[in-house]
């Protein structure tokens, strides 16, 4: 086939355990022709191919755990112990971050929790419930259930933040014995809610959750403008917990 993709910048790692595998050793003058540094990891110190090499890798067995001695799998596991310590090695080597680990595999658990921010998972613009600090609990209610976010966030006329009303607003509320249809939502609404950036992880979204034990955050901006709003069940939808 095409040896192309081999370059001077590669270094190319052979695995077999007899160390004379004929579709490598068809390519290994290609390959030293090419410069390339070449690992072969072999059980015979002595092959062809551990005799080529530029380091061998010893990885041989007495015996392999096949009842008919003929299956690969002793020997297997050998190999896959020392390619593992060869990667966490070269990670170790080249200094390799978490980060960049996350954005080979981003669609994986570790990429979403390392890459996801806030504003990609939170519900923005006409997605965010709000009303005006006049407005009734019994219309404020409304606009609850319109939105389905199980709160609301209460803006003054010029779209200043000014506080935030949940269930547990509501719940506090009712057992105080007030008229819903009486009460304006700035006199029982919370002014001390709970805010984050929106270019935060999405993991800072959930710690911040589970630390003041909630389930909604406000979402701002650099100039603490309110974006959106983020739920845990967001998070969860979203599979960063």
């Amino acid at each position: 086939g095409d040896l192309g993709m081999i370059t001077d910048h590669d270094v190319v790692l052979a695995i077999s355990y007899s160390g004379t595998a004929a579709e490598i050793m068809t390519i290994l003058p290609v390959i030293k022709r090419k410069g390339v540094p070449l690992i072969c990891l072999t059980g015979d110190p002595q092959s062809a191919m551990a005799t080529t090499a530029n380091v061998h890798l010893d990885g041989s067995v007495q015996e392999e755990a096949c009842p008919l001695g003929l299956a690969p799998t002793t020997s297997t596991t050998v190999a896959l112990v020392l390619g593992d310590a060869l990667a966490m090695a070269l990670l170790e080597a080249r200094g390799f971050t978490p980060e960049e680990f996350a954005f080979s595999h981003p669609g994986g658990r570790l990429g979403r929790r390392l890459l996801l921010k806030v504003r990609d998972v939170m519900h923005a613009g006409e997605a965010i419930p709000r009303v005006g600090p006049q407005t009734l609990l019994s219309e404020a209610l409304l606009e609850i259930s319109r939105k389905g976010l199980g709160m609301t966030t209460v803006v003054d006329a010029e779209g200043v933040l000014r506080g935030v009303f949940t269930d547990g607003d509501l719940r506090r509320t009712l057992d105080s014995g007030k008229d819903i249809h009486k009460t304006r939502i700035q006199d029982v609404m919370s002014v001390h809610s709970k805010k984050i950036q929106e270019n935060a992880l999405a993991t800072e979204a959930v710690l911040m959750m589970q630390e003041n034990r909630i389930y909604t955050l406000l979402v701002t901006d650099a100039s603490q403008a309110l974006t959106g709003v983020i739920r845990m069940h967001d998070l969860l939808q979203a599979n960063v917990v």
